[in-house]
């Protein structure tokens, strides 16, 4: 089984899926740094020369290769929940946690970062406010959401993924407990 995390760009899946996979002793991947490692190219600038719907395509491609994976943590990108493909085929192995935050919390994360091809406009925050409107149907649909606007203890979020999946008895606490140093 897998652990999928989504949500909105700016919301830590990456540095809080790296610390998650370390935590539960599982591998780890990213889909956007795999899709740039594959195409040698920025998502920024695949966005530029081929447009979204080439980016989306690549994007469900490597969904279906990495739902043959197993105990891994897998980031995603922010738009994979966009085509309900992408959902239905992560969650055959995986489940999937919803990370989010709020708009002036993404903002304030995002700021100067070149390599976000969605928000190249002068009023960001008011393209992400539509874009966390138009996907929050899709995130809805994640088995576990957790508030990351305090990222700035990644730890307490990894502590709360876990906890629910102790509760939940998504994996063996028996496993888990061979970390004893939380």
């Amino acid at each position: 089984m897998n652990i999928v995390l989504t949500g909105f760009m700016g919301t830590g899946k990456s540095k809080i899926g790296r610390r998650l996979a370390k935590k539960l002793r599982m591998s780890y991947l990213d889909t956007d740094e795999l899709i740039e490692q594959r195409e040698k190219d920025t998502i920024s600038a695949m966005f530029k020369k081929r447009g979204e719907k080439y980016f989306r395509r690549l994007e469900t491609k490597i969904v279906k290769e990495v739902t043959l994976l197993d105990n891994y943590v897998i980031s995603t990108g922010g738009g994979v929940v966009l085509r309900e493909e992408n959902t239905r085929a992560l969650k055959k192995n995986a489940l999937i946690i919803c990370l989010f935050a709020s708009p002036e919390v993404i903002l304030k994360r995002i700021e100067g970062n070149e390599n976000r091809p969605l928000l190249e406009m002068n009023n960001q925050k008011k393209r992400i406010e539509e874009l966390l409107t138009l996907r929050k149907p899709y995130y809805e649909k994640a088995d576990f959401s957790v508030d990351t606007s305090a990222l700035d203890s990644e730890g307490v979020v990894v502590e709360e993924i876990i906890e629910f999946l102790e509760k939940e008895e998504i994996f063996q606490k028996t496993k888990l407990a061979q970390n004893d140093n939380r």
